[in-house]
Parts: structure tokens; sequence; C-alpha cells
């Protein structure tokens, strides 16, 4: 079907049957009733399903708050030991910061940009089911162990020696550890899907510059999680690794640096700041033009203020740790750092006040939350520039200033605009209008009993109450101000209740809402309310910052499948791939259906996350290879299989299936994941250089365990792997597939080669892994080398099978392109260990 530029050409004609079409649509998108619906892979129930769960372990992480609060209401209370306040603590920072912010934020990215960018889905509809139950069992593990008595108790940040087997020796630890590890695997899943569907699957015409605002800060927000999580979860690799088996990592008597934690901590910490803040300034950059009636002011300016504060917050992870005893040096950067990105901040606040100042703005209900997110957010970044001076936070560091100071940011940055956008798309959700009355109560419930409660904190900061102390003795003078923040706490509890009980009753009792009802200017409006499971019966042209402003009657062509991709009879799920640039079409995206297998996967994940817990390990060993079972299962059903996309066919003038070109959307998503790799292989690249240099009981050998000889080898057999499925590959750009399985086969014996002269040179090497850091490191770096040779030699023999099957060839290129990405990374990655661990010490010495 030809595409039709609205803007400047008739719309097209009527399909023949527009009801045919309609039921049709439904046959392939619909989702499925009772036990099949734990298949479904729609973005929008997953979207849903994200947020309700994040919004279930909000209420626990807000029980939790009332109960330190109860605590720190009076002095000398006792009502909780201190074992338990700690384990409450720890736990409330956890689930607030890591199963409610990030998640539920990442499911209204799900549900909203789709719909923003005129897709009919997320580009990887099984990796964002997976994500959604590694979430879930993540969850539930973390926060049964609260139900167990066996809650971790060392601080949401787990600093060691604290969260290390001497003083944290139950599994409290290990639950944070591994349950921390399983959900983050969920994040990097939305991350690497969400910046693939925004790249390559906004609809045609929708250039970089055309785009929605709120894509903008997603984006940002997704390649932040990509290379802002990895880090993390080293770290918790590595301590889990210090606990279970003894390899000293973060002990100073075996070569280690605890300060090493609080690098890789913060290296994700600092940015999952922002990395909450952005989807929130998002929500205001698209709810603020909409409600003062004109385009927002300086687009350019806002965008260069979104990159500018993903780039800048990555290079101020040391802001917390300024009292640690760093150099001089070292301080005086980190500290202008933490003021300069005050600049793009600012920048934000000013195109918002702008766009306010130049139109006529309507104080509805989520605009009221609007106003309170300028206020409470303003106050945080003051007090934020307020840490960046280095003796300002000496003094009140670790006190409760600095409680105040990231609640005000974390809060008024995102559950004040959270809010503001669920009362915003409410009426997409459901099709009916909020109560203004009840909103209002809830939101001035929410905003006295918030500032009541940590604007008076900062005062008891300043007077010096350290935070995590389960009590107080009188006469402190903390007394009046801790009443004052406990009441404030509970008079915002009131009010959330209210605002979820508005959102409940409005289902059932709210007044009908009419199409579009904020007369909003972006392409979700343009959908059914509630959204059809395939959003969109036509994709449209779009050539403009405002579709909906620019042409009212979008909507209805679009639903009339006047514009692109109006056809169902392929039986296919389809949606147009562009150009990441300048919105070019470029393909068909043909997407796979619901499925049991990332369930399945998950379910084996949970299972190998209780075994490491319960120290099972052949259990887990076991879990693991059912898990990489499941996943190749799953890949198993792609590209010209015959439950993807057999038939080949497309209507005339239309591009080509993603899967018959070398430059599908997988070949983006492995890139994307692949720099998270990179992300997780860099920071042990930091590890090793640290301790080498910093650390005061680094015991570096005379000479090296390791055969340099052997990794040579190993390391010219993954090469000319590497290097055979690269002239493959040119060959399939020539349409040339003569000798194509033979010489996967081969390739796939030469990373086995690979991966067997590595394990000799690893037993081989005797490495006392338990008693020296060094050896413990090399383990690690050894490991991560063969887990990727073992894998690229298991995918390049799976694609000589499925050459076999007819499902890869000249008439299917794809695939070869996708994992000799995977090659080239594990190539690099070798041969930098090599030298990192082999070659350079040799040459500098220890």
């Amino acid at each position: 079907m030809t595409n039709i530029n609205y803007e400047t050409t008739p719309v097209g004609e009527l399909p023949e049957d527009p009801q045919r079409l309609h039921e049709r649509l439904n046959e392939i998108w619909g989702n499925p009733r009772g036990l099949k619906a734990l298949t479904i892979v729609n973005h929008t129930t997953l979207g849903l399903r994200f947020m309700v769960t994040g919004m279930v372990f909000f209420l626990f992480g807000g029980m939790l708050a009332m109960l330190i609060r109860s605590q720190l209401a009076l002095p000398d209370q006792d009502f909780m030991s201190p074992d338990i306040y700690n384990q409450v603590t720890t736990m409330h920072g956890t689930v607030m910061m890591f199963l409610f912010a990030i998640p539920i934020l990442e499911g209204l990215a799900i549900y909203m940009i789709p719909k923003m960018i005129g897709a009919r889905d997320l580009v990887c509809p099984r990796l964002t089911a997976l994500g959604y139950w590694c979430y879930l069992f993540g969850g539930i593990i973390l926060t049964f162990s609260l139900v167990l008595e066996m809650a971790p108790d060392s601080g949401w940040f787990m600093y060691t020696p604290l969260s290390s087997s001497e003083y944290s020796p139950g599994l409290g630890s290990d639950f944070w550890l591994l349950g921390i590890t399983f959900v983050e695997i969920s994040a990097l899943s939305a991350g690497v899907e969400l910046v693939v569907s925004i790249l390559r699957t906004r609809t045609q015409g929708m250039a970089l510059h055309k785009m929605p605002l709120f894509a903008w800060y997603i984006l940002a927000m997704a390649m932040m999680i990509v290379v802002g999580f990895p880090p993390l979860i080293l770290g918790s690799v590595l301590l889990e690794l210090e606990r279970a088996v003894g390899m000293p990592f973060f002990d100073v008597a075996g070569g280690g640096d605890p300060i090493l934690w609080q690098h890789l901590f913060w290296l994700f910490g600092h940015p999952e700041v922002y990395i909450i803040f952005l989807p929130g300034a998002g929500i205001v950059s698209t709810l603020i033009p909409v409600f003062a009636g004109r385009p927002i002011v300086g687009y350019g300016w806002a965008v260069f203020a979104i990159l500018t504060t993903g780039f800048i917050s990555f290079g101020l992870w040391v802001h917390h740790m300024f009292t640690v005893g760093i150099p001089q040096l070292s301080l005086a950067f980190f500290s202008a750092a933490s003021m300069m990105v005050a600049i793009p901040t600012g920048i934000q606040v000013f195109v918002w006040l702008a766009t306010l100042w130049l139109g006529k703005p309507k104080m509805k209900l989520p605009m009221l939350w609007i106003v309170g997110f300028l206020v409470i957010f303003v106050c945080g970044g003051l007090t934020g520039v307020m840490l960046a001076l280095v003796p300002f936070d000496w003094q009140v560091h670790d006190t409760h200033f600095v409680v105040a100071h990231m609640h005000y940011v974390l809060v008024g940055g995102m559950f004040f605009p959270l809010i503001a956008g669920l009362y915003y798309w409410l009426p997409l959700f459901s099709g009916r209008m909020p109560s203004e009355t009840i909103g209002k109560w809830g939101f001035w419930l929410v905003f006295i009993g918030f500032n009541t409660t940590f604007l008076v904190m900062h005062w008891t900061g300043l007077l010096g109450m350290p935070r995590r102390v389960y009590t107080y003795e009188a006469g402190t003078g903390w007394e009046i101000f801790n009443l004052i923040s406990s009441v404030g706490g509970f008079i915002t509890s009131v009010g959330i209740a209210m605002v979820l009980l508005d959102i409940a009753l409005h289902f059932r009792f709210g007044k009908p809402a009419k199409h579009n009802p904020w007369n909003s200017d972006s392409l979700e409006w343009a959908n059914n309310m509630p959204p059809l499971p395939y959003n969109f019966v036509s994709l449209p042209t779009v050539d403009t910052r405002h579709p909906l402003w620019d042409s009212p009657d979008l909507p209805r062509t679009m639903m009339e499948g006047r514009h692109g991709l109006a056809i169902a009879t392929h039986g296919r799920r389809e949606m147009w791939g562009t150009d990441p640039i300048t919105g070019k079409l470029r393909e068909i995206i043909h997407l796979p259906g619901n499925s049991w297998w990332p369930l399945f996967a998950a379910l084996a994940l949970a299972v190998v996350c209780l075994s490491l817990l319960t120290r099972l390990y052949p259990l887990a060993g076991i879990a693991v290879v059912v898990a990489v079972i499941f996943l190749l299962r799953w890949s198993w059903e792609n590209g010209a299989h015959p439950n993807a996309a057999p038939d080949a066919r497309v209507e005339p003038g239309d591009p080509p299936l993603h899967s018959r070109t070398m430059d599908g959307p997988g070949l983006w998503a492995m890139a994307i994941a692949l720099l998270a790799n990179g992300s997780f292989f860099l920071s042990y690249l930091f590890g090793w250089f640290y301790l080498w240099t910093v650390s005061p009981e680094w015991r570096m050998p005379e000479t090296s365990p390791l055969s340099l000889v052997g990794l040579i080898v190993a390391g010219l057999a993954l090469t000319a792997g590497a290097g055979l499925l690269e002239k493959l590959v040119r060959g399939l750009r020539r349409q040339h597939d003569a000798g194509l399985a033979v010489g996967m086969y081969s390739i796939s014996a030469l990373g086995f080669v690979q991966v067997a002269i590595t394990l000799w040179v690893l037993f081989n090497a005797n490495l006392a892994v338990t008693e020296t850091t060094h050896d413990a490191v090399i383990m690690v770096g050894l490991a991560y080398v063969l887990l990727h040779g073992g894998l690229g030699a298991i995918l390049t023999l799976l694609q000589g099978l499925r050459v076999g099957y007819g499902y890869v060839g000249a008439h299917a290129p794809f695939e070869p392109v996708v994992i000799a990405q995977w090659w080239r990374y594990s190539v690099v990655t070798f041969w930098i260990i090599v030298g990192s661990l082999a070659v350079l010490p040799r040459v500098i010495g220890g």
C-alpha cells in the first residue's frame, strides 16, 4: 500500500472493508485470556503490568517509611529493635529506588512510546516480557527476605565491609545482591528495547528533530540505563563471589579495597538520580505545552539540555564520596562537575517557565502536580548545589540534611510528575476523566505533608542528627523536628491514599472522556480509549512535531485505514522500520507473537537465584543450563522460521521485511546490548587497574601465572573465526551463500578451540583465588572471555543448523550479520584481556 503524506497530498482511499480489517488485526494482535494471558507480549499490557506492580512495591515501601517515622517520632522509642530497624531502612531505600522508581517509569515508557511515535509495538516484545517476569520474581525474592526477618541491613547502598561476611554473616546481603542483579536484568532489557524502538520504529517521516520531547527524555534515560547499570551488576557479582566463595575483592588483607565497591556503586548510583529525573522532566515537557496551549519554547535547547544532563551525570559519581579521603584535585574536579550539572537542568526549567509565560495556562489537575514539581524540585536543586561544595558537604554528610535533599530531588523530580502524567493519560487508559475534587484534595495533602516531613528534616540534619540511627536521647534538640516530620509523613500517606482512591474509583464512576480531552498534539491521542492491541489501524506519515494540532482529522483517517500498512492478510504482526535520523521508510518489521519462552526463561533464572541463595550450587548449574536452553529455543523461532515469517511477500510499493535485509532492528538491539556489555567490561578493567595502583596490600607475582603462548594461540583461533565469519557476511551481501553451513560449522569449531585452550590456560595457572585479589580478578576476566567465546560458538553452530533448515541464506541474510557483531566484540575484549592481565604486568611489573 502506498504511503500518503497527509500534509501535502489527499488521504488514501478507504480499504474495501474497514470492519473486516479491524477484525483481522484483532485476530493477529489480540491478547489471549485465561492461563494463556501469561504469554502476552503486547507492550500495552506489559506496560500496565510494570506500572501496577511498581505501585504495589511503592505501597510496601511507603509502609516501611511510616514504620521509620513512627520509630523516630519520639526519643527513646523501642518498638523496633536496632536489627529490625536497619532491615526496614535498608529495604525502604531498596524498594523505592530499585523496585518502584525505575520500573514504574520504564513501564510508563513501555506503554506510551510506541503510541507517541506511531508504532504498533516495541521492537523486541518478548524481551519486554522477559524483563517484566525478571522484575516480578526478583522483587518477590527481595521483599520476601523481610518477611523471613533475613533482609539486608547494611543500607540500600550496601557499603563494604558492612555488607561483607564478617559484619553481615546471614543471608541478608545475599538476598540484596542476587535479587537486585535479577531486577537489573529487567531494567537492562527495557533499556535496550526502548533505545532501539525509538531509533528504528518511528512512523514514516518522523525525523529526530520532529520527535516528541518525551521520546527524547526516554531515549536519554534508556541509554543511561544501558551504560550505568552494568557497573552495579559487576559490583554485585564480585561481592557475592566474595561472600559465597571467599574471593577477596573488597578485603584489604587479600589485596582488595572496600572503596572499590563505592566507586562501582556510584558509577551506577549518581546517573540513576538522573535516570529517575529525566522521565519525570519528559512528562513535564509534554504537559506544559498542552495546558499552555502553545508549542514548547526552545525545543532545540531542551534537547541539548537532555543530552548534556545525561552526559555530565556520568562524571559525578565521586560527588557521594567527598569524605572517604580522595585527593584534593579529584575533590575540586568532581565538585565543579556537580555544580555544572545545574546548567542543563536550569535550561529545562527556563524552557518550561517561558512556555507558561507565553501561553495561556489552564490550571487543570495534572498542571497542579506540575506546579508542585517545579516548587519542590527547584528547592532540591538548590540544596544539591550546596552539597556540591566540599566544605559544606563535610559538615552535613551522613546527616538528615542529605536525606531531605535526596527526597526533594527524587520525590519532587519523579513522583510529582509521575502523578501528573497518570492523571493526564488516565482517559487514554480507561476512557474516563478523573475527579478534579478528590484529585485536588490528594494533591494538597501530599504537597503539604511532604514539605512538612522533609523541609523540617533539613533543620534536623543541620542540628547534627545522623541518618540510619534507630533512636535518639531526649534533650538533643531534635525531638520537635522529628515529631513534625513524622506527622507530615502520615499526612502524605493520607494524600497518596486519596490519589489512589481517586484513580480506582474513576474506572467505575469517572465521567466518560471525549476523544483527545486535553487537546493534545501528540499521536497517542489518535488511538482508541482504551487503546487497541495494535494501536493504529494504519500508520501515517508525520512531518510535524504537532500532528494532532496540525491535522485534527488524523485520528479518524488512521482508524479508517487510509494510511500505511492497512493490511492483515499476511497474518504477521507488522510495523514500519525507519531510518534512525531522517525517519525515512526502510523496511517492514515483523514481530513475534505471544510466547511461553520469556516466562519459562525467567522462572529458570529465578531457580538459579534461589539456588545460589541456599548454596545449592549443582541445582544452580542445572538451572543455568535450562535457562540457556529456553533462551536458545526462543531464538530459534525467528527470521524465516514458519512461526515467524516464512512468507516474505509484501504489498506492491512497500519495502521488504526486515529479516530479508542486512540491517534490521535486531542488529541494533545487539549493538545496544553490547554497549551494556562493554560498560560491564570497562568497569572490570577499571577495577583491575584501580586495585593495582591503589590497594595497599595488592600483591602481583614476579612472573605472570598465565601462559602467554596459550592465550595468543586461543586469541588467534578466535580471530580466525571472526575473520571467516566476516568473509561469509560479505558473500551474503553479494547474494552468495554457497558453503554457508560448512563455514558456520568451521567458525563454531574455532570458537570451541579458543574455549578449550583458554580453559587449559586457566587450569594450569594454579590461581589462589581465595587468597589474593590479583588471582581472583584474573579468574573473573578469564571466565568473562570463556563465556563470550562459548556463547559465540554455540550461536554460530545454531546458524549452521538454520542454514540447513532454510531459515538463513541469501534469501534471509540477516542473522549472520548479528552474530558477526558478537564475534567482533569477543575478539576485541579477548585481546584487551590478554594485554591487561598477561602482557602489561610482564612489561611494567607489579
